[in-house]
């Protein structure tokens, strides 16, 4: 029964990061999109809808850019940090 716990303790972390990663920048993606376009609807603008979106596309490129650090340090058998306020590179050990 300890071993089923342990897995399913693992699965349930596995199952968030997915969706975060797989389906949340798509999703934040798609929001962006949306927002841009109830930002410059028709002859009115809405400055808020476009301010919305461009702060979407930041939280996806982060993201990306974020994913992107991990691959190439681990890569170069650094380890990526988030002991602080920014994420560092370290070396492993």
């Amino acid at each position: 029964m300890h071993n089923l716990t342990l897995a399913l303790e693992g699965a349930w972390k596995v199952l968030l990061v997915g969706l975060i990663l797989g389906a949340g920048l798509p999703a934040l993606f798609a929001v962006g999109i949306r927002s841009l376009a109830y930002g410059a609807d028709g002859p009115t603008r809405r400055p808020a809808g476009t301010i919305a979106g461009y702060v979407c596309f930041a939280l996806v490129l982060l993201g990306v850019l974020l994913g992107i650090t991990f691959i190439v340090a681990s890569g170069l058998g650094k380890q990526l940090s988030f002991d602080g306020v920014l994420p560092t590179i370290t070396d492993k050990g």
